[in-house]
């Protein structure tokens, strides 16, 4: 049984002029879940948490926070947000104590319930050491960690991180990642990434978007089941036959060259036809040297579903590493 829907986004569509941003995007996130939120640049990230923060108004559409309509009552909703924009929005002329307590005046924590709330959350976020250093002279992973202190100080229930590891080190990476962990045991947490093993490591659910649509929900457990029962595979061929002789093939949903002599072919799971294919490529003499089950991956899917750039994607992965 799934637990408490904590944010529920309706049909949301945005547009600037006649430009769609997003159009017709549908989710909700569940107590306890983490939803990894991905998508190639301008593909309606942004725009989508901006929406769902109460930053932008959407044209059509409802975003729901704990019970409470953004738009309709947006004081109540937004007290169970916290937001970590990909630029935090810190105060480098404060101290970390200084900008933590304005930051908790903000968010209307009493002022006898100021300083523990402070201290509380310094401890969540390693940030116990640095209570009167400048922020400015605070390193990068460390003014991530006061970005994500500023967003949970007021412990919502809603948590939403645009690239909160982007430009760390592994050791600060790793520490954000446990961090995250955390915070997802009562709250929802909304990660948009890049990087598709930080997904994976940490994620319950994957939500893809692309040109202003979501092209994937689904969780990362059946994910990894499609991955172990492949639906397609990849051939090569010393004389590839025409792609109408593949598909006369039972089985066989669609054909795509990768090269001159490499075929990736797609079949139902129902109907298997690797063996068929053998068979027709020794009897016609094909020249097959070469037959892989296709790659099912997060990021084949992802490549697939957005047609992203793969040069893009090695370069997430190799500033995660």
């Amino acid at each position: 049984m799934k637990s408490e829907i904590l944010i529920s986004v309706q049909a949301l569509s945005r547009f600037y002029g006649q430009q769609r941003a997003i159009e017709n995007v549908s989710f909700d996130v569940h107590r306890g879940e983490i939803l990894g939120f991905l998508g190639p640049n301008g593909a309606g990230k942004s725009t989508t948490m901006q929406i769902i923060c109460g930053v932008l108004a959407a044209n059509h559409g409802s975003v729901t926070i704990v019970g409470h309509d953004i738009n309709l009552t947006p004081r109540l909703a937004k007290q169970h947000i916290g937001f970590l924009p990909e630029q935090p929005p810190l105060y480098n002329d404060l101290t970390v104590d200084e900008y933590l307590q304005y930051a908790a005046k903000l968010r209307g924590i009493k002022k006898e319930s100021l300083n523990n709330a402070v201290g509380r959350t310094k401890q969540r976020c390693g940030l116990q050491n640095s209570g009167s250093r400048l922020i400015q002279n605070l390193s990068k992973g460390y003014k991530q960690r006061v970005g994500i202190a500023q967003a949970i100080i007021h412990s919502p229930s809603v948590i939403i991180l645009d690239e909160p590891t982007s430009g760390l080190d592994p050791i600060q990476i790793r520490e954000i990642r446990e961090l995250m962990r955390e915070l997802a045991e009562d709250h929802s947490v909304i990660l948009s990434t890049h990087i598709l093993s930080e997904v994976q490591s940490l994620c319950d659910r994957v939500l893809i978007i692309n040109q202003g649509s979501i092209v994937l929900d689904q969780s990362l457990a059946e994910l990894q089941e499609a991955a172990n029962k492949p639906d397609s595979i990849e051939i090569s061929l010393r004389t590839p036959p025409a792609v109408e002789a593949l598909l006369g093939i039972d089985g066989v949903a669609s054909v795509q060259s990768i090269t001159e002599d490499t075929l990736h072919i797609h079949f139902d799971k129902a109907v298997n036809p690797t063996n068929n294919i053998i068979e027709k490529a020794l009897a016609d003499n094909w020249g097959l040297y070469k037959l892989n089950p296709g790659n099912t991956s997060l990021e084949a899917v992802f490549m697939r579903l957005t047609h992203s750039d793969s040069s893009l994607l090695e370069q997430d992965e190799a500033e995660a590493c």
